[in-house]
């Protein structure tokens, strides 16, 4: 059978209904052979002859879906000018839809002998290295739509495709730990009880397990390993006999997320690759182009650039490199329906030379793409490289982690000196980070816990991180976390200091949920769950890391206060804000005087100075937020008015007595968050709220909040006395 002429776009492998065509990147072949493999390994070389702009190409007819392939690049080895092609090695496709089975770590995918680290290794590698697939690009959408829900109004999940489902008692046991499983009608009710609206899926590219951990009985679970960019990781599929089945697996994830209107965004790896430095395998793209995939250091490239603290960077000024990460992203938009990208170590991709551009050549083509441009795009603003800290510094389009949310909101409520003033920014939306550029609030996506890191309840169970079962000697992990074990390190039977824990996490999640900007949640933390200590579960696919259902039922009430005070967000636009406060009065309330959007108090009911924002204690204060100050139109253009709230937030170890504001403010107010004693009520019918006719208050009145404790309070009357 011999190929075809075929086509050179678009790359990867293309079937029609009748064949399929193959097409293939690399300045630096002299010949590319592209090998079809049947069930039993065997194997049949196609020389590609058709060569088009640096692309090899050819069509195969009768080359079905389910068909498994590779290439082989004859070309030149000569590591010390960059040159790393060896047509021993099977390489999979960089454009591949799925891959088949993990890699073998044999000493035949490195590019040279353990014995000879400058040789040349000229060793089969085919046997060891995952197939590439064919797919069957057809399927039965039905009549799926994008949500498409608006930044303010989303409540984002991070999760574990296997870590959130595998441990799950009510899920089929064929089904966990799999794309089915995560859309399982008793997960779909879980994340729509807790009030979730995307779901933010840890890396679902194909990616590796590292040599080093498998040597240790390890593995990379968290897979930020990435391999190929267009690929559905095959281990999170069903078991099946037909090669590629992961891709009709996730398409059916999404449409099901869809129907329940939860969006799905993809935590996305572009700024390295499993290949890792100069020591690593021979998988793909170092053996197809590797000058032309990666930053190589420029006076010796035999080495690589890395900004990524993983071996290597991806080369993001070569325009093809720039084109496989485009087309990556569109086609998970439009073939896969994803709704967004969280992009990890994202300055990574901003670097033009050594610096971080914002501006870059990435960026300007987002901007520009009629496709990406439209869905949600997180960028994890930092990598490790020097600048690499770019908090508040990315495009218009953009979002961000706000990792000074994350540090703030952990120092604030572990009763750290001095932090008022900036708790007030991160509360608020960070308009010190976004305003200057034309942000709204929503682009700060607000964190307390991440999958980096201790989980909430650990949060306030652990001075220290416990990362014994990682085998690295304590090297591993943030030492850093600004974490407070609450008097006790880990487990404990002291009810004191349980209630204290239960206390803390409840003012975490009241402050993330009340906040400006975009709350992420962290899977589990809304049931407790722990990773007992350790802080970087990368490497632990265990029930270390793993969800553990039963504290859904151990843990109900942290539930239930969590579905109420995400159900309380959703209620009320004075907590979701589109545009920044102003802290001056609007004219606009026909309830009463005109009122500031927002005010500041001290604990004996002072509208705040200078002095107190600079007091050293600064850790009680009261915040009005007026329901008659929202600026913004809804999107029939009509005027939005909510009720007006008020939070007093105490993070002291002693109670502090609270001086209402004047009745201006308004005469009376109802306690509808209450997380001393973990409580959340409602004023009116609001789905996942207990019902129940809250405490209420007079203006002024003298309320004393419980030692590290917030309080919500709920305007009940009208302005005036």
């Amino acid at each position: 059978m011999r190929p075809w002429p075929g086509h050179a776009y678009p790359l990867g492998a293309t079937y029609d209904g009748s064949g399929t065509n193959f097409a293939l990147f690399s300045e630096v072949a002299d010949k590319v052979e592209l090998c079809l493999f049947d069930a039993e390994g065997n194997e049949e070389r196609h020389a590609l002859n058709e060569v088009d702009g640096s692309v090899w190409h050819g069509y195969l007819p009768n080359v079905e879906p389910g068909q498994r392939y590779g290439y082989r690049v004859h070309g030149s080895f000569d590591p010390a000018n960059g040159l790393r092609c060896n047509p021993a090695k099977l390489l999979i496709d960089p454009y591949a839809k799925a891959l088949e089975g993990p890699v073998e770590w044999d000493e035949a995918v490195f590019g040279y002998p353990f014995d000879d680290p400058t040789g040349r290794n000229d060793a089969d590698s085919a046997p060891f290295v995952p197939k590439s697939v064919v797919v069957n690009p057809f399927f039965d959408w039905g009549s799926d739509r994008a949500p498409r829900i608006p930044y303010h109004e989303s409540v984002i999940y991070e999760a574990h495709v296997k870590g959130l489902t595998i441990a799950h008692p009510d899920i089929p046991e064929n089904l966990r730990g799999t794309y089915t499983g995560l859309a399982h009608p008793v997960m779909i009710d879980h994340l729509k009880t807790v009030g979730v609206t995307a779901v933010e899926l840890m890396p679902v590219h194909e990616f590796l397990n590292d040599h080093h951990l498998q040597e240790k009985g390890l593995s990379n679970y968290w897979g930020y390993n990435t391999i190929a960019y267009l690929a559905p990781h095959h281990a999170y599929a069903m078991s099946s006999p037909r090669a590629g089945n992961q891709v009709p697996e996730f398409k059916a994830m999404v449409r099901d997320l869809h129907d329940a209107d939860i969006e799905v965004i993809l935590d996305v790896v572009y700024n390295h690759t499993a290949e890792g430095n100069h020591m690593g395998p021979t998988l793909s793209q170092r053996g197809i182009d590797n000058a032309a995939y990666y930053r190589l250091v420029e006076d010796d490239p035999r080495y690589y650039m890395d900004y990524t603290g993983t071996g290597n960077s991806l080369n993001v000024r070569n325009p093809h490199t720039l084109q496989l990460i485009m087309d990556s992203l569109r086609y998970w938009v439009t073939e896969m329906h994803v709704d967004g990208f969280r992009f990890d170590l994202a300055s990574t991709l901003a670097r033009e030379f050594y610096d971080v551009d914002r501006l870059s050549v990435f960026f300007d083509l987002v901007q520009q793409d009629p496709v990406i441009s439209q869905v949600k795009l997180i960028a994890e603003p930092w990598d490790v490289g020097p600048g690499g800290y770019q908090v508040g510094n990315f495009p218009p389009l953009w979002t961000e982690w706000n990792g000074k949310y994350r540090d703030t909101v952990r120092d604030f409520w572990r009763g750290e000196a001095g932090t008022i003033g900036e708790f007030a920014s991160r509360l608020t939306g960070s308009s010190d980070l976004y305003k200057d550029d034309g942000r709204r609030p929503y682009a700060s996506i607000n964190f307390v816990t991440a999958h980096d890191g201790f989980t909430l309840a650990d949060l306030v169970a652990y001075n220290a991180k416990h990362n014994e079962a990682n085998g690295e000697d304590g090297n591993d992990g943030e030492s850093h976390n600004r974490s407070w074990n609450c008097g006790v390190e880990g487990p404990t039977d002291d009810e004191t200091v349980l209630a204290l824990r239960a206390r803390q996490q409840r003012n975490f999640i009241s402050t993330l949920l009340l906040s400006q900007g975009v709350p992420m949640l962290l899977h589990g933390d809304e049931i407790g769950r722990t990773q007992r200590g350790n802080n970087n579960v990368y490497c632990q696919d265990s029930d270390i890391a793993w969800v553990d259902w039963s504290l859904a039922t151990k843990n109900a009430p942290l539930l239930h206060f969590t579905a109420g005070v995400t159900a309380l967000r959703h209620a009320h636009p004075v907590f979701r804000r589109r545009r920044f406060f102003e802290g001056r009065p609007i004219a606009r309330s026909r309830r009463g005087p005109n009122l500031p959007d927002i005010a500041w108090f001290t604990p004996a009911g002072d509208e705040m100075t200078e002095q107190d924002w600079d007091s050293g204690f600064g850790k009680c204060v009261t915040v009005f937020l007026n329901g008659d100050g929202i600026t913004e139109a809804d999107t029939r253009g009509e005027r939005v008015t909510d009720d007006s709230f008020l939070l007093c937030l105490n993070a002291h170890y002693e109670d502090i007595d609270v001086t209402l504001p004047d009745p201006e403010y308004g005469s009376r107010w109802a306690v509808v968050v209450d997380t001393a004693a973990g409580e959340v009520t409602t004023l009116s019918t609001v789905p996942g709220v207990v019902a129940a006719t809250p405490p209420t208050h007079k203006a002024a009145a003298v309320l004393p909040v419980p030692a590290r404790s917030l309080l919500v309070l709920q305007r009940t009357e009208n302005t005036g006395s």
